[in-house]
C-alpha cells in the first residue's frame, strides 16, 4: 500500500500510452502539442499545489507514498499532472478521431456553457470565502470564458469527452480520495471548500479537474492550429 498513489499514476497512463502508437489513434502524432500544453497547465497548478498543501488546505498520507518529495509536494503529486492530463487527452482525441459525430451542436454546446458558467457564479458567490472553492471555480470560470471567445466550436466535442472522462475520474479519484481504503490517499481540509462529497470525492475536485484538462485541451489545440497554419504558409 505504500506505493498506491504512483500505482494509480502508472496505472492511469498505461494503457493510454501504449495505445498512443495503434494504427487508427496514432496519438503520438499530438505530442509537439499535448505536452507543452501539459507544461502551461503544471506552469498554473504546481504553484498552486504548493500554496495549498504548505497551507493544509489538503494534504498527503505518507502511508501511501514512496517517501520522495520535490518542493514541498511528494512525487506521486507531480507525477499526477503528467499520467492523469495524459490519459483525459488521450480519450478526448481518440473520442474527436474514431467518433467525430459524437459531439454537441454549436447551439447546444453553449447553452452548456452559460449553464456552467451561471452554476460557477452562483457557487462562487456562497463559496468565495472557502479557498478551495473560491480558487478552482475562479479558474474553471476563465478557462471556460477564454475557450467560448477564441474557440467555442472547441466545446462541440470537449463537453462530450469530459462527461466520459468523469467516469475514470471518479474511480480513480474515488480511491485517493479514501473509497474503499482505511484512509484517504489524499486528505482535504472542509474548512476551506463547501463540505459536499460526491462519494468520498469533494464536489470541488470534478470543477479543479474541468479546469486543468480544459487548460490543456485549449492550449494544445491552439498549437496545433498554428501548426496547421504554419504548414499551409510552406
Amino acid at each position: 500500500m505504500d506505493q498506491l498513489y504512483l500505482w494509480l499514476n502508472l496505472g492511469s497512463l498505461s494503457i493510454p500510452f501504449l495505445f498512443s502508437f495503434h494504427p487508427k489513434i496514432q496519438f503520438y502524432k499530438h505530442w509537439p502539442t499535448v505536452f507543452p500544453g501539459i507544461l502551461v497547465m503544471m506552469l498554473i497548478f504546481i504553484p498552486w499545489d504548493i500554496y495549498f498543501t504548505a497551507q493544509g488546505f489538503w494534504g498527503f498520507n505518507p502511508d501511501y507514498l514512496i517517501g520522495y518529495n520535490v518542493a514541498g509536494l511528494p512525487l506521486e503529486e507531480w507525477l499526477f499532472f503528467i499520467c492523469i492530463p495524459y490519459a483525459c487527452l488521450f480519450t478526448h482525441y481518440t473520442i474527436v478521431q474514431l467518433k467525430p459525430q459524437w459531439s454537441f451542436s454549436a447551439k447546444n454546446a453553449q447553452r452548456l456553457f452559460l449553464i456552467l458558467a451561471a452554476l460557477l457564479i452562483i457557487s462562487l458567490w456562497y463559496g468565495y470565502h472557502n479557498w478551495y472553492t473560491a480558487v478552482s471555480f475562479s479558474f474553471a470560470l476563465v478557462v471556460l470564458g477564454l475557450t467560448n471567445n477564441y474557440n467555442t466550436q472547441l466545446f462541440q466535442s470537449f463537453f462530450v469527452s469530459y462527461a466520459i472522462i468523469l467516469i475514470p475520474f471518479f474511480i480513480v479519484n474515488g480511491i485517493l480520495t479514501g473509497s474503499g481504503l482505511p484512509e484517504a490517499v489524499v486528505w482535504y481540509n472542509d474548512a476551506e471548500n463547501f463540505g459536499l462529497r460526491l462519494g468520498t470525492i469533494p464536489v470541488e475536485d470534478t470543477v479543479y479537474n474541468l479546469g486543468m484538462l480544459l487548460t490543456v485541451v485549449l492550449v494544445s489545440d491552439y498549437l496545433g492550429s498554428r501548426q496547421k497554419s504554419d504548414t499551409r504558409d510552406v
